[in-house]
């Protein structure tokens, strides 16, 4: 009977928003402005030194097989920190006209798809001790995957007659 009386008594819906309103925001301090943050500062770093023309350059006949510039690429390089990185750098790619509206859309499922890849390796892979022996492959996974899904978001788009 003693357990009854000291029951805390269950949140209402106002309190339960609130509650998730406060997650929602913390989590885009501490996770997600962040990311955005380093999106901008590394573009505005291979703007400044001239990298990104030659990343564009080097990297563009490999893009092309997707139907996109070589400087997609800093997308997914940055993509490998954060998904939202790689989020807010094609984003901003698309606010500087480097990638239309099409790329951008072929762009951010791989974003998703091999987002956070260091970050959850290294949580997973190296702490839960898995033979190394395998490590090459399990970071080759998510990098092929986000190959698989630009090349099937192009298709789709074509056929849907937007490419």
């Amino acid at each position: 009977m003693a357990d009854l009386a000291k029951a805390k008594p269950k949140p209402n819906i106002i309190e339960e928003f609130m509650i998730g309103a406060k997650k929602g925001f913390y989590l885009g301090v501490e996770m997600i402005a962040p990311a955005m943050i380093l999106a901008y500062a590394l573009i505005i770093f291979l703007e400044i030194t001239g990298l990104m023309n030659l990343i564009g350059y080097r990297l563009g006949p490999v893009m092309a097989l997707f139907g996109l510039p070589g400087e997609a690429m800093v997308a997914l390089i940055a993509a490998f920190f954060a998904k939202a990185a790689g989020a807010a750098t094609t984003a901003s790619l698309y606010s500087k006209g480097v990638l239309t509206a099409v790329q951008a859309t072929i762009l951010f499922p791989a974003c998703i798809t091999m987002g956070t890849l260091v970050g959850h390796f290294m949580r997973i892979v190296i702490v839960s001790n898995v033979n190394k022996r395998w490590h090459g492959l399990l970071l080759c996974v998510p990098v092929f995957d986000a190959i698989i899904a630009m090349y099937i978001t192009k298709i789709i788009l074509s056929v849907m007659g937007i490419s």
